[in-house]
């Protein structure tokens, strides 16, 4: 089974660390890996509309209405709890999001979004690869104190993000995407925001 430990022994891996046996044990990797890794892991789940962390909820409009402009306000999905919105299930609702609120003219708001998943056995195996290339990238150069290698750390987890995000995006399609001209047939969104 994968754990949050596992995750952050293959980020110091990387770097050439030791590993650790846990998150509060008294080692500067550990403290740095506690420190860093939930911001480093909501990070890589805000940047690509992972399919294993995709949620859905109807939301109830809160009692106080919007000061201004529109009828409701709702507030995000807290469990689980709401990282990004992706969509609602009515593409011609007019909606903003503002702090941890959404407000639009219509209700119920019917919501798509990326969800904070925390048990990383739930994460695809090429989402747990790049959170891991996040974290080695961002602790690399606390640890060694090699600008080079972080470097090279922030390089390899571009590289992996963007083959995370291509396979990610293209998973469900009934194209066959293995070849070029097939490709073709995935709509320009998908893949435009799979090679961001």
């Amino acid at each position: 089974m994968a754990s949050v430990v596992g995750l952050c022994n293959s980020a110091l891996n990387q770097i050439g660390a030791s590993n650790i046996i846990s998150l509060t044990e008294d080692s500067k990797a550990a403290r740095i890996c506690n420190q860093r890794y939930e911001f480093v892991r909501d990070g890589v789940f805000r940047a690509h509309p992972w399919n294993c962390l995709i949620s859905r909820q109807a939301l109830a409009p809160d009692a106080t209405a919007p000061s201004f402009t529109y009828t409701y306000q709702f507030t995000l999905p807290t469990d689980p709890y709401c990282l990004r919105i992706l969509k609602l299930s009515n593409a011609d609702i007019k909606f903003e999001v503002e702090g941890r609120k959404v407000l639009s003219d219509d209700t119920p708001l019917n919501v798509v979004f990326v969800a904070r998943v925390l048990d990383v056995n739930q994460y695809d195996m090429l989402l747990v690869e790049t959170i891991v290339a996040a974290l080695a990238a961002d602790i690399a150069y606390p640890l060694s104190g090699s600008i080079t290698l972080a470097a090279q750390l922030s390089s390899l987890y571009r590289d992996k993000l963007k083959e995370a995000r291509f396979v990610d995006a293209t998973e469900g399609n009934t194209v066959n995407t293995s070849s070029i001209a097939d490709s073709e047939v995935i709509s320009a969104n998908t893949f435009i925001n799979a090679r961001l």
